[in-house]
């Protein structure tokens, strides 16, 4: 087994142990794609995961509004309290560090290997939400004042 694969498995291993199904199951198609032979997709999860993940995670977060769970009215009114100003507020800095970093992680894939060991480690010993990377791409792009 390669090096690659060790790693994979690693990292799978930290998501059964931190009890994070997201990254065991990321890690164990990973790594079922290399030992299956099928590294033709790699090109293609590279360029389109991220923005199948995005959408997948965006059905999710807005089902609540199709479904009727949350109403129009509900939105509306969220505009008259502070906390759901504040809300929204987040939520716009949280998308637009989002954008920096994926731009960041497209134009320097080196930084990419570090954001996610973070994000791994987050997950697996503070019980985080592997939703990271981007955000911490976009706050490191800030930092380093690169987009």
């Amino acid at each position: 087994m390669d090096i690659t694969s060790l790693l994979l498995l690693g990292l799978a291993a930290l998501g059964i142990i931190s009890s994070n199904s997201p990254i065991t199951i990321a890690m164990v198609v990973l790594l079922l794609i290399r030992v299956l032979g099928l590294q033709q997709a790699f090109p293609w999860l590279e360029k389109y995961g991220l923005t199948v993940g995005i959408i997948v995670l965006t059905v999710g977060v807005m089902t609540p509004l199709a479904s009727g769970k949350i109403s129009l009215q509900t939105i509306g009114q969220s505009f008259l309290h502070w906390k759901s100003l504040a809300a929204i507020g987040v939520g716009v800095l949280v998308a637009y560090l989002g954008g920096r970093g994926a731009a960041l992680m497209g134009s320097q894939p080196t930084i990419v290997a570090g954001l996610l060991i973070g994000t791994v480690l987050g997950v697996a010993l503070f019980k985080g939400v592997p939703v990271g990377p981007l955000i911490a791409a976009g706050i490191l792009s800030l930092l380093i004042g690169r987009m």
